[in-house]
């Protein structure tokens, strides 16, 4: 297939780029070529994995907003946001691909000004947040989205909801799940992930160890960079994190989650789980209460992974 995706992640943590790398290597199993992109943190992920990513201007408007001030949105986040747009046209225009997926939503403003065909790949919506600005933002970005996009594909471990974008296409969670990555070599009561922006996740370890379970805290001092956490969840008997990527992998790797929620978007993500009533996950929000969770799990998940849903819409399009 003598084709090229362009594929560009959040620069926000790792897990917009675990799984945009996921839907990546899924055009490549089915015999197109891709071009990373993206920057932040998440893009040390994909080199470990063996890949060129082209790191755009890094931004982090959750960071500024919820540990700043709008102030700092102004004079950080709002002037970046200029900047990323300006590498992503050039790097597209560089590029050529057939088209864009992204959940980056400067990506999807870069792609309309070269003629790009655009994919949305992300579960982001405005029933999350309970702030005025935080909402109204949310509203005109899946607005946007929904406009410039071909498809706006929204993976999800809950069914179709009435606080999800209208106009959506549901898919399955997304994972990364090579073929060659190993899992550990000791057995794990509890893998403990942490996201960019959770605390105590240090003393919730802590206490779980005192409880006796066997831990492994992601991103410790003992722990070391792996190509995909998909094996090491599937090897434990239970997880915890607080970010939806981690929550999607438990749903694919079929271990039971219990969610520790900290950002607006992960709180709004835990509602509607708790809300539908999602077999295979518990949200609580101390210390003690998921100590407690994780003696009386839930039920394990069972979800497809939805890479090579999105990989298939996309290329019988293009194609």
């Amino acid at each position: 297939m003598d084709l090229t995706v362009a594929v560009a992640h959040y620069p926000e943590g790792a897990g917009h780029a675990t799984r945009m790398l996921a839907v990546g290597q899924a055009f490549e199993d089915a015999g197109a070529d891709i071009a990373l992109a993206g920057g932040g943190p998440g893009s040390r992920f994909i080199e470990h994995n063996g890949y060129d990513v082209f790191r755009a201007a890094p931004v982090d408007y959750i960071g500024d907003y919820q540990q700043g001030s709008l102030g700092r949105v102004l004079t950080r986040s709002l002037p970046y946001s200029g900047k990323r747009v300006f590498d992503f046209v050039r790097w597209l225009r560089r590029e050529d691909p057939a088209a864009l997926v992204t959940d980056d939503m400067f990506a999807a403003m870069a792609a309309p000004l070269t003629g790009t065909p655009l994919y949305i790949v992300t579960h982001n919506a405005a029933s999350y947040y309970d702030a005025a600005v935080e909402q109204v933002f949310t509203w005109l970005l899946n607005r946007y989205q929904l406009g410039a996009a071909e498809t706006f594909l929204y993976p999800a471990v809950w069914p179709s909801d009435g606080g999800d974008p209208p106009g959506v296409t549901h898919v399955p969670p997304v994972a990364l799940d090579p073929d060659d990555c190993r899992g550990p070599n000791e057995e794990i009561d509890v893998l403990v992930v942490p996201s960019v922006y959770s605390t105590n996740f240090d003393v919730l370890a802590e206490t779980l160890r005192t409880e006796g379970h066997r831990v492994t805290l992601v991103g410790d001092d003992d722990w070391e960079a792996v190509p995909a956490l998909l094996p090491w969840i599937r090897a434990a008997d239970v997880v915890v994190c607080s970010g939806y990527s981690t929550v999607m992998e438990a749903a694919v790797g079929g271990t039971p989650c219990v969610i520790y929620p900290f950002t607006d978007e992960q709180h709004g993500v835990t509602r509607v789980i708790e809300r539908r009533g999602v077999e295979g996950f518990q949200v609580e929000h101390s210390v003690t209460h998921v100590a407690r969770a994780v003696r009386q799990p839930p039920e394990s998940p069972d979800h497809d992974n939805g890479v090579e849903r999105v990989a298939s819409h996309v290329l019988e399009e293009l194609t």
